[in-house]
């Protein structure tokens, strides 16, 4: 084992252009296997830019994201990590994640399968009903997720907009000038909102995921009060912010690099390989989040870590390491080796990927059976980005049919 000295870095490396990963990635992961990065907030961390790496990262429990907690650790967010269950080290992780495992299994999903169908249906018919250009990404790409995680929850799709908005505000990069606003959103308006719905399940239970989560707090004491709120605020935020984002980039990709859709137009059986692609070209975020701090002393590539130190992983530069993926920069939909961890690895693996790669597999094949002339009305260029967002996503997506 070695210690190495090496030059600091600032992170990120540049801005976020559309759905490019900055070269400077691919450049650090040739070079070593970590890297050492100034982030924005918190000091000096190591970035791990290989595959392996950042699995282990992910699954090995000295590497902790509970100890982040309140903490000012290097990040790229202004913000203090706060505790809900994407923060959560084991045991008290897996004690929430198993409270809500059941509502996201394969099988689960499977069932739903028919009305997110039909929900899917009805978005395209109110596209095609609207006036041209018409925006694909407000239409179909995130109503579609909303729709289906507000009837999990039994959350009325009708509020989609009001806690839309709270949560954009709570992910947004953010500085100085927008701690307001953040801190009201996130602290006020979504908990304040969430009680409300929570006191109407308590008052009228329904077959739904948020009042089995009620009677688990009432009935079973197995969640306190506020981890039912932040439970209930994670759910719904994550439950439909990551998937419409990601399907509105990969409508993105498939409409500006044309041959892609007519390839799929032309073989809807390549949905499903497909998806599974654009899970891996795709990144989810402009840059590393979600700090872990080493808990002792750690070799990882040939590079000691001492305990205390802080690591930040990439997933997205990982689904290009040329070591494990062939021809990694390019998207090739027929990809049959594809063990991507767009949906991370370990403990805190998406709960919610067979949901999601449900959604994506419905929206595609049916935009592609129904629209398959969909194209943008706007050059690639002119298509508006979310900004300082951690989550990367287009601003809107004009299209024409």
């Amino acid at each position: 084992m070695t210690v190495v000295k090496q030059a600091v870095e600032n992170y990120p490396f540049g801005p976020a252009e559309a759905v490019d990963l900055h070269a400077r990635y691919a450049e650090v992961r040739a070079e070593r296997p970590l890297t050492r990065v100034t982030m924005p907030h918190g000091g000096d961390a190591w970035l791990a830019t290989r595959y392996d790496d950042i699995k282990v990262v992910l699954a090995d429990p000295r590497f902790s994201r509970a100890a982040t907690v309140g903490k000012d650790v290097p990040r790229i967010r202004l913000f203090f990590e706060e505790e809900n269950i994407l923060s959560m080290d084991d045991p008290e992780h897996s004690r929430l994640r198993k409270l809500v495992a059941k509502a996201f299994t394969m099988r689960r999903v499977e069932q739903m399968r028919g009305r997110s169908q039909e929900i899917a249906e009805a978005l395209v018919d109110d596209l095609i009903a609207s006036e041209q250009p018409a925006d694909l990404a407000e239409k179909v790409a995130w109503l579609l997720p909303i729709t289906v995680i507000c009837e999990m929850l039994g959350i009325p799709v009708e509020d989609h907009r009001k806690f839309r908005g709270w949560i954009d505000t709570w992910l947004v990069v953010g500085d100085e000038s927008e701690v307001e606003a953040m801190n009201e959103a996130r602290y006020e308006k979504l908990p304040e909102y969430m009680r409300a719905i929570i006191a109407k399940r308590r008052e009228q239970p329904t077959d739904d995921l948020l009042s089995a989560l009620v009677a688990a707090r009432d009935n079973d004491d197995r969640l306190s009060e506020d981890e039912l709120v932040t439970m209930g605020i994670a759910l719904l935020a994550t439950g439909h912010h990551t998937t419409a984002n990601q399907l509105a980039n990969y409508l993105y990709i498939l409409l500006t690099q044309r041959e892609y859709w007519e390839q799929l137009v032309e073989d809807p059986s390549l949905i499903p390989s497909a998806v599974e692609e654009l899970l891996r070209f795709t990144p989810l975020s402009p840059y590393s989040e979600n700090t872990r701090i080493a808990m002792e002393d750690i070799e990882l590539g040939g590079q000691v870590l001492k305990a205390g130190e802080a690591v930040m992983v990439f997933p997205a530069v990982g689904n290009r390491d040329p070591e494990v993926f062939e021809r990694p920069e390019e998207l090739d939909l027929t990809r049959k080796h594809n063990p991507h961890i767009a949906f991370g690895h370990g403990i805190h693996h998406c709960l919610g990927a067979p949901l999601a790669r449900m959604e994506l597999q419905i929206a595609l094949s049916t935009l592609i059976r129904r629209l398959p002339t969909l194209a943008l009305a706007v050059p690639a260029e002119e298509v508006p980005w979310k900004s300082e967002h951690v989550v990367r996503g287009v601003g809107a997506l004009p299209v024409r049919w």
